[in-house]
């Protein structure tokens, strides 16, 4: 275990210096300060604050994503992941964060001054600053649909978007439906990334080809859906597979708007199972993915991640919940 006396060794100065830097003194300049916690890190440091505590202390970051109410997309992943903390006795605190704040303060530096032993990553973009840095972490991370390759203190969590995909294509071409549009998300998100993959493949796989005409790109909120319906149907599709239920919940309001019936006209299926897609009407047919164990397994990562086991990736398999928004093509 890294020690206050091997980082002095390290940097050529005084043990009682490097003390006073991983503490915040007043009586050392702000570079040294800066060089002493950078080293720290960079040697896998660990506080005696850190070693000293009973229940041990973890960090959910939470970026572009809703999940303070039963209904929105988060909930359910915070949720299962502190119930699952709890239970081991673990503390957990929630930190919402921004790109500003990443810019400000280093991933390592962060958890260290904070004396998190681990930390999970909800709705991070791939161009964040922070992702950068976790290419060369030290502490346990675990990402919600994000992968960082070759760093064994880095896990990734998610839900199969190639088996999800591809069970709702399976569903819409035993419908009859050739012409299958998909709305994804954020082009920024990997999850969008491998949901236009996953798409491509299972379109391949059922002999049918991608026009990407059929293929648009909204921010998987419900508003961005009605930028792109009406050009998605003058394309001829007959179905719309959307990347999340917001965007498919946008998309049957538009189809509202425009006169048009769901699912006689158009299906729609979306992708997340949130209680708004069992409330809405028509009641939308969707991929589900149980967000309470997705938390959970989260937990389980981060847990294996401090006890150094090098876990890489973990992905849960989801389920076609087939409800009202969508029907065989009318010929």
């Amino acid at each position: 275990m890294v020690t206050i006396k091997d980082i002095a060794n390290q940097l050529g100065i005084a043990p009682s210096t490097v003390s006073k830097g991983l503490n915040n003194a007043n009586d050392i300049s702000p570079e040294l300060r800066q060089l002493v916690l950078d080293t720290a890190i960079e040697m896998g440091y660990v506080t005696k604050r850190m070693k000293k505590e009973t229940h041990k202390r973890l960090c959910i970051f939470i970026e572009n994503m809703l999940y303070e109410h039963s209904d929105d997309f988060g909930f359910d992943i915070i949720l299962g992941f502190r119930q699952a903390a709890i239970r081991d006795k673990w503390d957990v605190q929630i930190v919402p964060m921004t790109p500003q704040l990443q810019a400000l303060e280093p991933y390592d530096r962060y958890m260290m001054q904070n004396n998190y032993h681990g930390g999970f990553l909800v709705g991070f973009a791939l161009q964040d600053p922070w992702m950068k840095q976790l290419e060369k972490t030290k502490i346990p991370t675990v990402l919600f649909d994000n992968y960082i390759k070759k760093n064994p203190h880095v896990a990734y969590i998610g839900t199969d978007s190639f088996e999800g995909i591809d069970i709702a294509i399976d569903h819409l071409t035993e419908l009859g439906h050739k012409k299958i549009a998909l709305l994804n998300g954020s082009p920024n998100s990997m999850v969008t990334i491998n949901r236009y993959d996953a798409y491509a493949s299972s379109m391949a796989s059922h002999g049918l080809t991608v026009n990407e005409n059929l293929v648009a790109y909204g921010y998987y909120v419900e508003d961005s859906a009605k930028y792109h319906v009406t050009d998605l149907l003058k394309h001829g599709a007959t179905a719309i597979l959307c990347g999340n239920d917001l965007l498919a919940v946008g998309v049957l309001k538009e189809c509202q708007r425009l006169h048009l019936r769901v699912p006689q006209d158009l299906s729609v299926v979306g992708f997340d199972n949130l209680p708004i897609a069992a409330q809405i009407s028509p009641t939308l047919t969707t991929i589900g993915q149980d967000r309470i164990d997705l938390g959970k397994n989260s937990f389980a990562a981060l847990y294996w991640l401090i006890e150094k086991v090098p876990i890489s990736r973990s992905l849960l398999r989801p389920q076609l919940i087939i409800r009202e928004s969508t029907s065989i093509l009318e010929q």
